[in-house]
């Protein structure tokens, strides 16, 4: 019988670390070349799977696949496309499957978040009831860190290192110039509903008087009376103030301090900047001068400053979803389990799609302060492992140097789909 072919696609906002699960499950397909054929890679995401446009990773060098754990972004390109209930649009996924026969494709990877994992078990569903043998794995990526059952998402433990040091370091800028001009500086950063990233900023600081000195979290409703009055309290004590501020802060109405009223393709709200909304409220009740600053995709594309945890948990999932397909496991995910704090001890096990897809975890309840401005001890413990170690890229000239795939694809076997969404 003919080996099978692999598809693996990326989705959702890339991260710095994505690249090092799609080259650890690329090298680990290469060394079971005996059961996997080649590997291809969806052009921008699932999109390249629905049009037929896939990369022949096989044409690219082991020198090229290994230089993909030093390289931020998505080397095959990602996408936010979500294919809705297989009944309302049973038409997409039937064009998958009838991709993955064209082309002898036996195992699909996708790497992403809680929609991404969602298609997959969507997907791994269909091929049952067209009785198409397909195995379907999950691989875990998403900078908010908030998939369910995993003790962490590839993608965070880097940004979450970049917001600390970035917090540290712009709270010491605006420490010296807090006598004479800035009293407050606001960083935004990524987080819808979970605020798991605002809260790696609490890392910069040892004790109350060290930046960040407020942490607005989107688990906890924004009240500016209390706000302002903690702003006022510090200004006043440490001569400055240092906020960070996650996207997803609500009022006490639940709506987003700041949205754009749009929405993105995956139906969120697609926000616009929370950050001048707060410098706003604080020039109005208190006058100070003030700085704010967005991280955006800063945050998720710094592999510069990559967290060396971070870049081994990415690769040994894209590693681990080969071997669990090779093991015969089908609709699963690897995850990351925790087995020790200190030292920090991890292993890889796993959990079924259908637990984890559209599901979002939160901060728990313990890891935010009274206050509901800062993190607890028990948060640190949670986050400091996380962080650690470096990885740093080759460098040459002064700058990193990246890897930029040929990305060939393959010739198409089937006509162009008409029933597509407009891609």
């Amino acid at each position: 019988m003919d080996k099978k072919n692999a598809f693996y696609a990326q989705s959702g906002g890339v991260t710095a670390v994505i690249n090092a699960s799609a080259c650890g499950l690329i090298e680990t397909a290469r060394q079971h070349s005996n059961k996997i054929g080649k590997v291809f890679a969806g052009l921008n995401g699932i999109i390249g799977a629905l049009k037929e446009e896939l990369i022949d990773t096989s044409e690219e060098s082991a020198q090229a696949i290994a230089g993909l754990r030093h390289t931020p972004a998505g080397a095959f390109g990602s996408c936010r496309y979500k294919l809705k209930g297989i009944e309302e649009n049973r038409a997409e996924y039937e064009r998958l499957i009838e991709v993955f026969k064209a082309h002898n494709i036996g195992y699909f990877f996708y790497n992403g978040g809680g929609d991404s994992q969602d298609t997959a078990w969507k997907i791994s569903q269909l091929s049952k009831t067209l009785d198409y043998p397909l195995t379907c794995i999950g691989i875990p990526k998403t900078i908010d860190n908030d998939l369910p059952l995993t003790d962490n998402c590839p993608g965070f433990g880097s940004v979450a290192k970049y917001v600390a040091v970035s917090t540290m370091e712009a709270g010491r800028d605006v420490a010296s110039m807090a006598a004479s001009s800035t009293k407050v500086f606001i960083l935004e950063v990524m987080g819808r509903h979970a605020g798991w990233i605002a809260a790696a900023a609490g890392l910069a600081a040892n004790d109350d008087s060290e930046p960040p000195h407020i942490i607005l979290f989107p688990e906890i409703t924004f009240n500016p009376e209390k706000f302002i009055q903690k702003v006022q309290h510090t200004v006043k004590q440490y001569g400055y103030c240092v906020i960070v501020v996650s996207e997803g802060v609500r009022d006490e109405s639940n709506e987003f301090l700041s949205a754009a009223g749009l929405r993105d393709a995956f139906g969120h709200s697609q926000l616009g900047g929370v950050a001048p909304v707060i410098a706003g409220l604080i020039k109005e009740k208190l006058g100070f001068k003030y700085h704010w600053a967005v991280a955006d995709y800063l945050q998720r594309s710094a592999r510069h400053i990559a967290s060396k945890t971070d870049v081994e948990q990415a690769y040994a999932l894209g590693k681990a979803a080969v071997e669990f397909a090779l093991a015969g496991k089908n609709a699963v995910l690897p995850i990351i389990v925790r087995k020790n704090n200190q030292p920090y001890e991890w292993e890889i096990g796993e959990a079924q799609l259908s637990d984890v897809a559209n599901i979002e975890k939160a901060m728990p309840n313990d890891y935010i302060r009274d206050d509901g401005f800062g993190i607890t001890p028990t948060c640190r413990q949670y986050l400091a492992p996380l962080i650690h170690g470096e990885d740093y890229p080759p460098y040459k000239n002064g700058l990193p140097q990246y890897v930029t795939l040929q990305n060939k694809l393959v010739a198409k076997k089937l006509e162009a789909a008409s029933s597509l969404r407009g891609i």
